[in-house]
């Protein structure tokens, strides 16, 4: 284990970034269960995510994924991947902040519309043009994902590169705090 994984590790970041392929890959290396917040959110309303967004609207969503965040980060440590708006609201980046490292997977619009365009499951995205809701998206929360602790470029390249960079990062900081 990495010293620095002493504390859950929380992906953050626009949908199509790679939380949840990168998380699992990350989960492996640092031998931690790997948890993809939305999945929990499906299984405690009963229903999907694009569901849940048509039958009782985005509020009702972001109450949700806040409660399930909140329950997941009292648990044992993890790998963590949360959805492109947790990040955004002030009580989940507080909580992420105080319970682990927050690791912002970062990519470009192009990237970003390649990944998510492989899925038809983005609710936010039935809003009309996809570039034009990932730029909007982008403008929206990037200042608030530049508040993460590690940001880390998730381009084209294999996702083990990502991960070997999130590893190495972490290294560098429990070396820092050492």
């Amino acid at each position: 284990m990495t010293p620095a994984a002493d504390r859950s590790l929380v992906l953050v970041g626009l949908m199509g970034a790679g939380k949840t392929s990168i998380g699992k890959r990350l989960a492996a290396r640092l031998e931690l269960p790997f948890v993809d917040a939305d999945a929990e959110i499906e299984k405690a309303a009963g229903m999907t995510v694009s569901e849940i967004f048509a039958q009782h609207g985005e509020p009702y969503f972001r109450d949700g994924e806040r409660r399930v965040i909140a329950r997941l980060l009292e648990g044992p440590r993890q790998v963590l991947a949360t959805g492109g708006g947790a990040f955004v609201d002030p009580e989940n980046r507080a909580r992420i902040k105080a319970a682990g490292w927050s690791i912002w997977l970062r990519a470009t619009i192009d990237t970003l519309l390649k990944r998510v365009k492989r899925r038809g499951t983005r609710p936010l995205l039935s809003q009309g043009d996809p570039r034009a809701v990932l730029e909007r998206l982008m403008a929206e929360r990037h200042p608030f994902y530049a508040e993460a602790d590690i940001v880390i470029d998730s381009g084209d390249g294999p996702h083990e590169t990502v991960v070997e960079s999130i590893v190495q990062e972490l290294n560098r900081r429990a070396t820092d705090h050492a």
